[in-house]
């Protein structure tokens, strides 16, 4: 759907009632780079189905209904988009776009629910809020860590699991951190809430230092921790 092949595709069914389009009217309608190759080997298969059914004519009204809306809703998101990287910019949670694989909304959903960092003691306060740290059970006699406490709001806790989800996918210092992990033989979930909590530390000195990130000097210190 997010293709312009896939847009083209659709917007020909819904223009034509089913019929194969020519190569021509599939790039016309492309909203984006389509090659003639391309166009060409969805032609041929085009032709290689049934014929249209006998009502491929209100299916096509109905499919082109849904193109339009699915074209104006993304309309809206990529103006809104746009709106909340402004209001992020006047903010400190600006800083949180520097990290690798954090935009503007993910940068926005997790300084929405931080700000003021002043109100966090310390990293691991702030990483409790999120619901993320182990629940404690103690008494007389027992002293145990049970699952994440999922304390807070939800929608803290995910922000902060996309933002460790973008980091493991662009930053290699996580993305080697990640592969440590799934080697111990950590599932996909558990390594990414444990990668959310050096996540967390990190989002926290920046958002408390506004200096911004930087892989190298990330690397030289957790080197230097582990020695």
């Amino acid at each position: 759907m997010e293709t312009p092949t896939g847009l083209a595709v659709l917007a020909c069914a819904a223009a034509f009632a089913g019929r194969a389009p020519t190569t021509r009217s599939l790039i016309c309608r492309a909203r984006g780079r389509l090659t003639t190759a391309t166009a060409e080997y969805w032609v041929t298969r085009w032709r290689q189905c049934l014929p249209p059914p006998a009502d491929a004519a209100a299916r096509a009204h109905r499919l082109g209904r849904d193109l339009q809306r699915y074209r104006q809703l993304r309309a809206d998101i990529i103006e809104l988009d746009a709106q909340i990287g402004v209001f992020l910019a006047v903010t400190h949670g600006q800083v949180l776009t520097t990290l690798p694989g954090v935009a503007a909304i993910r940068a926005a959903a997790f300084a929405a629910h931080s700000l003021p960092i002043e109100r966090f003691p310390d990293a691991e306060h702030l990483y409790s809020a999120t619901g993320l740290a182990p629940a404690l059970y103690q008494s007389a006699t027992v002293n145990r860590r049970g699952r994440i406490s999922r304390q807070g709001l939800a929608e803290h806790r995910n922000a902060l699991m996309g933002i460790a989800w973008g980091l493991s996918q662009r930053s290699p210092s996580f993305a080697a951190r990640d592969a440590e992990l799934r080697a111990r033989g950590m599932a996909p979930i558990p390594a990414r809430v444990a990668l959310a909590r050096h996540a967390c530390r990190l989002a926290y000195r920046l958002l408390r230092t506004q200096q911004p990130f930087d892989e190298q000097r990330y690397r030289r210190g957790r080197l230097s921790r582990e020695r």
